[in-house]
């Protein structure tokens, strides 16, 4: 029940203390303390009624005090809170609460020898089945996997018999008092598991501010789009933001949604992801690291949108050109997956692809591709991103924007620079964000330099955030995507001319930065590309 649903309850003095867990004067002195406490409907009659969503309104706005909270109830819990759980017969703000209390400080009693990040996954299954079927889905998941306990008597480390009924039972007495609630239920397991996960595994997930600026920015320019594909999932994470931008925008159309998944686990990560959050019950296709291990895994030509966090920093050896390496053969996975994304769009299609910052100047072979690119017009805007947007590294990223070589006829080839580096706010001490306002920046940016553009209008750009460049001078500056080099600060001139010292120790700089990283990033995969170079058997 949404708060709106209440205002057809009607509800006694008794009925108000009982709901709001006081003793029966309590409401009568709330009455005669407080000139703005809800009147009857009935004045007069020996029962006065009050409407309930008057009461919740009035209610909400005072907090418990301290001797007044029971263990369970965090500070800031209203007098209003325990009323709405009373009458939507649940705990409302419950799930949530019980939540943050499972995945905090009772996880290291409940987990005991188990990791942590194990005990959140099974924590995450156990929420997700709460949320989407909140009647008997807890008592079926356990029931199930008591009768899979008994067939395959697996460890206790692998199916904890008495954690899952602990659990399940914690959650059961509970209920979300929204559809917010639930989601932000769900969120707060799945951001603790993905940072345990990482740690584990290497896993660099997609920091939610940027998977914003990629999803919204898609949605903008391509509105309509029926085929929309993520070929490295992760956890789902873009595909839902896409989903979320897609319902902000008001699209009467639900797009048809795909994805690859490298690893199970993840899979089936990303896969709860989608049913809590748009209610898609959705199968994910698995895929490799990279593409040129699995060339055919998706048609040529068939996403109208194709955005992806791909893992990037690793080498391919001996493997076969595949035949969408159309600008040039490269042992580096970015480049294949930029020539992948491209090749793998419809004739209007659009991709945003998640790059490190060295893939828009790094030489030799990697030049060669990204001057086929460029050449060809299939690069349309690249986003400089400051650093420290991810959990468990510094590494510089930039978004790429890509289109189908062709796709854009009669108006002379541009790229649309935007140097965001200076933007967003430290979020925790280690780690940065992009604001709402930063990210309506780079993404408003992109629309009007995109509108401008099929209007057949040149864009003159912001100072200091952005600037569109004619491709005959990207081709001067040999072929260079580094948003740096041609955004200037307001009264500074183009970069026309050659870099000077400073600048040149500046990238300089940035590139040493970007091959530690990397090189990090590289070490942390390597148990996977094993995997999957034995099962092509390379």
């Amino acid at each position: 029940m949404s708060d709106s649903e209440f205002a057809g309850v009607l509800v006694s003095r008794p009925d108000i203390a009982r709901l709001a867990q006081v003793k029966r004067p309590a409401v009568t002195n709330w009455e005669r303390r407080h000139p703005d406490f809800p009147s009857p409907v009935d004045p007069g009659v020996e029962v006065e009624r009050f409407r309930a969503d008057e009461v919740l309104a009035w209610l909400s706005a005072r907090a418990l005090p301290a001797n007044a909270r029971r263990p369970d109830e965090p500070v800031g819990t209203t007098y209003g809170d325990r009323f709405r759980a009373g009458l939507t017969g649940g705990t409302a703000g419950g799930l949530l609460r019980a939540v943050e209390r499972l995945a905090g400080p009772e996880a290291d009693r409940l987990r005991g020898p188990m990791s942590l990040d194990r005990y959140l996954l099974w924590l995450l299954y156990l929420v997700q089945n709460q949320i989407v079927e909140p009647e008997d889905g807890l008592a079926k998941a356990v029931g199930d996997f008591r009768k899979w306990a008994r067939d395959s008597d697996p460890p206790e480390t692998a199916l904890p018999r008495r954690l899952l009924a602990e659990l399940a039972d914690t959650l059961a007495r509970t209920s979300a008092g929204s559809v917010q609630e639930s989601r932000a239920a769900f969120d707060h397991v799945l951001v603790l598991w993905r940072a345990a996960h990482a740690r584990e595994g290497g896993a660099f997930f997609t920091p939610p501010s940027v998977s914003r600026v990629m999803a919204g920015a898609l949605a903008a320019v391509r509105p309509g789009a029926v085929r929309v594909h993520d070929p490295y999932g992760r956890t789902g994470e873009l595909l839902v933001t896409y989903l979320d931008a897609v319902a902000a925008h008001g699209d009467s159309a639900l797009p048809r949604i795909s994805g690859r998944v490298p690893e199970d686990l993840a899979r089936q990560v990303a896969q709860m992801n989608l049913r809590v959050h748009h209610g898609r019950a959705l199968r994910l296709g698995e895929g490799p690291f990279t593409p040129a291990l699995d060339p055919f895994a998706d048609p040529p030509g068939a996403f109208d949108v194709l955005l992806t966090n791909p893992p990037f920093g690793r080498r391919l050896e001996d493997v076969a050109p595949p035949p969408y390496w159309s600008y040039g053969a490269t042992r580096r996975t970015e480049f294949d997956w930029l020539q992948y994304a491209v090749s793998r769009l419809a004739p209007r299609g659009r991709a945003a692809v998640l790059m490190p910052a060295g893939a828009a100047f790094n030489a030799g072979a990697a030049q060669a591709v990204r001057a086929g690119l460029v050449e060809a017009g299939a690069v349309e805007c690249v986003i400089a991103l400051p650093a420290g947007l991810f959990t468990l590294t510094a590494v510089k990223t930039q978004i790429w924007f890509l289109r189908p070589p062709g796709s854009e006829e009669g108006v002379g080839p541009e790229v649309l620079f935007l140097a965001g580096e200076h933007l967003g706010h430290q979020a925790t001490r280690t780690q940065r964000s992009l604001s709402d306002d930063d990210i309506a920046r780079l993404v408003g940016e992109y629309v009007s330099w995109h509108t401008a553009r099929a209007a057949g209008h040149s864009y003159a750009g912001t100072p200091g955030l952005s600037c569109s460049v004619p491709v005959p001078d990207i081709v001067d500056q040999d072929h260079s995507l580094d948003p740096a080099r041609y955004v200037r600060a307001p009264g500074q001139t183009s970069a026309a001319g050659a870099a000077g010292p400073d600048e040149t120790r500046d990238r300089l700089a940035r590139l040493s930065e970007e091959i530690a990283t990397l090189q990090t990033r590289a070490e942390a995969a390597d148990a996977e590309a094993a995997r999957w170079l034995r099962r092509y058997g390379l």
